[in-house]
């Protein structure tokens, strides 16, 4: 595609790969433990406890910014891959772009798909069922199942 990923970004995606190891996790236990097993040696002094706070607290503060990059790029893309899958399939368009809608309207549309999701599985359920004639099996002569209603946003 391009080369051109920002120094950052490719610092950001190394660095998150790199602790997401579980040998880094071991090593940052291990760093823990020992620093809580030289407590007598250093009289549990408070420079002893400054040393872990000062040093937790600034590599959760930069984490925090390299995860978040990494993430975001993560997201963008994915929600790039759908975009395109959503246009070259069958599927309604009118849903590109719905990662910008506030929370409230999100919450609004998952509802309406899950409504939807459960009238076409309704529909397409084999369930047995008599009519007078006999058995028969529910779905033989049933429509298919509405399209989700015009609410989605354009």
């Amino acid at each position: 595609m391009t080369d051109k990923i920002s120094i950052f970004a490719r610092f950001a995606t190394a660095v998150s790969e790199w602790t997401g190891r579980p040998a880094v996790f071991a090593l940052a236990l291990a760093s823990i433990v020992a620093w809580g097993l030289t407590g007598p040696v250093f009289d549990f002094s408070e420079t002893w406890q400054l040393v872990v706070n000062t040093g937790t607290t600034i590599i959760t503060f930069l984490m925090v910014f390299v995860l978040q990059n990494a993430q975001s790029r993560d997201t963008r893309a994915i929600q790039t891959k759908l975009d395109e899958l959503i246009l070259s399939s069958k599927a309604e368009n009118r849903f590109i772009g719905i990662e910008n809608l506030d929370e409230e309207e999100l919450k609004r549309l998952n509802a309406l798909l899950g409504e939807a999701a459960k009238r076409d599985r309704h529909a397409r359920e084999p369930v047995l069922s008599t009519d007078g004639d006999g058995l028969k099996a529910r779905g033989d002569d049933t429509e298919e199942a509405p399209p989700l209603e015009r609410t989605a946003p354009r």
